[in-house]
């Protein structure tokens, strides 16, 4: 695992598929997304590695129910004192209780689907406890106030968090920015909505961007995601777009 120091406060981790953010307040630490199932014992490298030690964390905050961004939370949680934050419609998937739904890849791009097909399949995500399931607009006790912004189409209940006092955007896969490109995420249930949310989380200010995949912005993150958003194909490019 890479561990990549963005701010004081923040540090991104980087799996081997996706990537999770580590924020420190005063009174402990958040973890923004999980990685996948397994994923716990480098987790708590990196928390020790950064001057930390796992029971300083207090909670893992999930942006939606995908196995490389929720199936370490099972295994986080057994830690003890580690609370799971969740959108309350993700909640029975990530409680066990629904089968997660696939991507609709029916409007995708060509190389989408071809990209669909080459990526490692990830163990499915454990079931784990939601303690606390949050729904949009709320405001979750880390950085300050971590606002919750709905940004549906990767899933219907896909989450961003907005840090007004830090400038600070958690996209989970709404957005992506990899090989210079920021982009719309892909393997989306509702490319449309995806797309509109795409538009709604640029618009919010922001200095540092944090994405699911991809190397993080920091610096002027907001207007590196008007101009993706803006473009026509939502930052991608149109040879891609099309497919």
């Amino acid at each position: 695992m890479d561990v990549v120091e963005l701010l004081p406060e923040l540090h991104l981790l980087r799996f081997e598929v996706g990537q999770a953010y580590l924020w420190r307040d005063a009174e402990g630490l958040t973890l923004i997304g999980s990685g996948a199932a397994g994923a716990g014992g480098a987790i708590a490298d990196a928390i020790l590695s950064v001057g930390s030690n796992p029971a300083d964390l207090r909670r893992v905050v999930l942006t939606h129910f995908h196995e490389d961004h929720a199936g370490g939370a099972a295994e986080i949680a057994a830690w003890g004192g580690v609370e799971v934050f969740a959108h309350h419609r993700d909640a029975r998937v990530i409680r066990g209780e629904s089968p997660a739904p696939p991507p609709v890849l029916s409007d995708a791009p060509e190389w989408e689907r071809a990209l669909f097909e080459s990526v490692p399949k990830l163990p499915p995500a454990p079931p784990v406890a939601v303690d606390h399931a949050f729904g949009d607009h709320d405001v979750l006790p880390f950085g300050g106030g971590a606002r919750a912004v709905a940004a549906p189409g990767h899933t219907p209940s896909s989450t961003a968090f907005h840090l007004p006092a830090f400038g600070v955007l958690f996209l989970g896969d709404a957005v992506a920015n990899v090989e210079g490109r920021t982009m719309v995420g892909v393997f989306n249930m509702d490319r449309a909505r995806a797309l509109e949310s795409f538009r709604t989380l640029s618009r919010l200010d922001s200095e540092v961007a944090c994405f699911g995949h991809g190397e993080a912005i920091v610096g002027s993150a907001s207007a590196t995601l008007r101009a993706a958003a803006d473009s026509r194909y939502g930052g991608q490019p149109e040879w891609q777009a099309r497919g």
